[in-house]
């Protein structure tokens, strides 16, 4: 397992005072949510440079990757262009309450010459289900700055993982960069990484009691 890197700071203390609304659903507990990363496989989170920590106040959970670019260009390999990202997590939610996948902010950089297209694409889902969630963003050139997008998932639309049971939320993430009509000799990009740390991506969670 790659528990190591869901440590420290996935063990929260229990809040104090009136707890939060998370974006739908009920009340968050107030005692711990806990993540292991079971398994993160995947060209944009190689060599576990993904890291998950989740909010003191139990309404979201945020992923911080420190490797993950999808490009083309000269420099670039024929695989670059698709970069993608699959974690495992076993979520511990505290007893009596259930959980779903509200949405995720996701934020990155983007430099795309014109004539160059890219995409983020985003699938959530409990392990054997066959029930997944797809929410796709895309981007067009002239591009050169931060990108953020926001999934918010309908509460119809919402699965929640069926009380007492205890499955793998999988998280899939990829970014793609077409070339198009762009010069050749040009490159295009999209990344979800920082060097400082400060982009990250935020899963929202919707609670349930059962």
């Amino acid at each position: 397992m790659l528990s190591a890197i869901a440590t420290g700071a996935l063990l929260l203390s229990s809040l104090t005072g009136a707890p939060a609304m998370a974006w739908h659903g009920a009340p968050p507990p107030s005692d711990r949510m806990v993540i292991d990363v079971v398994a993160a496989n995947g060209s944009g989170c190689p060599d576990k440079t993904a890291n998950v920590q989740v909010s003191p106040d139990n309404t979201a959970f945020t992923v911080t990757y420190s490797d993950f670019i999808a490009q083309v260009g000269p420099d670039a390999k024929p695989t670059d262009f698709r970069k993608n990202c699959q974690l495992a997590l076993n979520v511990h939610v505290p007893d009596g309450y259930t959980y779903a996948v509200a949405g995720a902010d996701y934020r990155g950089f983007g430099h795309l010459e014109e004539g160059a297209t890219g995409s983020e694409t985003a699938f959530y889902y409990f392990q054997g289900e066959a029930h997944t969630t797809r929410i796709k963003h895309d981007f067009k050139g002239w591009m050169d700055s931060d990108w953020q997008q926001t999934d918010k998932v309908a509460i119809s639309s919402m699965s929640f993982l069926p009380c007492g049971e205890q499955r793998y939320l999988n998280v899939n993430t990829e970014l793609r960069v077409n070339a198009g009509w762009s010069k050749r000799t040009t490159t295009s990009f999209l990344t979800m990484d920082s060097s400082d740390g400060n982009l990250d991506t935020q899963y929202h969670v919707s609670w349930m009691k059962c």
